[in-house]
């Protein structure tokens, strides 16, 4: 375990390919206990890359990836889980033809403390009021809440938020906010991919900025907005 002032999670030189494609190049960061740190940079530029790395869907990666001083690097996805790691993909991976009740239930309990049924209907009381309705019949915004509760019940305490507001109604990228920083407040530690930086601005205690497969940047939130023009030559805005 690691001692309370290291990082609970920590890449160094990670690379990463697809196939013969090597598409990360050194992935350098750290992330300490009850942090939100979130990744910022243009499609393609390995976020969503680097989380798959992380959790192990990945197959062929290479360099160091420790959690809570346990080197994952080798691990399968299934025993990085059990370590207390969860993954919301952006496509939410919600099970059409099981009802949202279903759902919520399928994925094991890896560890200890995971939220209770209830603890999540009042997270997101939409998931209550629709537990018997098939997958197939949520909004955008649903799926993305049923995706989270899922891995909240799961007992991991590192989630790996990918993409969570693409697509969805102000109102609902309002509620996940407001999810975000409850569970920042409980104890987690979530790492977030995110296109939309003033979004990540209200949540995040600091930015790493990855540019084709690498971590040009880190940016504390207090100041990204003295980086701003910086940023929006990062992002392309």
């Amino acid at each position: 375990m690691n001692p309370p002032t290291a990082p609970l999670l920590a890449l160094r030189g990670l690379q990463g390919w697809y196939g013969e494609s090597h598409v990360l190049h050194g992935i350098d960061l750290d992330v300490r206990r009850g942090e939100v740190v979130t990744l910022l940079g243009r499609n393609g530029a390995g976020k969503t890359t680097t989380l798959r790395a992380i959790i192990g869907i990945l197959a062929k990666r290479s360099g160091s990836i420790t959690y809570d001083g346990v080197e994952t690097i080798g691990m399968p996805s299934r025993s990085i889980a059990r370590l207390g790691l969860g993954y919301v993909p952006e496509e939410r991976g919600i099970f059409a033809s099981l009802t949202v009740q279903e759902n919520l239930m399928l994925p094991p309990k890896v560890k200890p403390g995971g939220m209770s049924v209830a603890e999540i209907h009042a997270l997101f009381p939409n998931l209550k009021e629709r537990a018997g309705s098939q997958g197939t019949k949520l909004s955008g915004g649903e799926q993305q809440m049923l995706a989270i509760g899922r891995i909240l019940r799961t007992g991991a305490k590192l989630i790996l938020l990918d993409e969570p507001t693409e697509g969805l109604a102000p109102v609902i990228v309002q509620q996940i906010g407001r999810t975000i920083l409850k569970l920042k407040a409980d104890g987690y530690t979530i790492v977030l991919v995110e296109q939309n930086f003033r979004f990540a601005q209200t949540l995040a205690d600091r930015h790493y900025v990855v540019e084709q497969g690498r971590v040009v940047d880190m940016i504390p939130n207090a100041d990204l907005d003295a980086n701003i023009d910086k940023l929006h030559t990062y992002l392309g805005v």
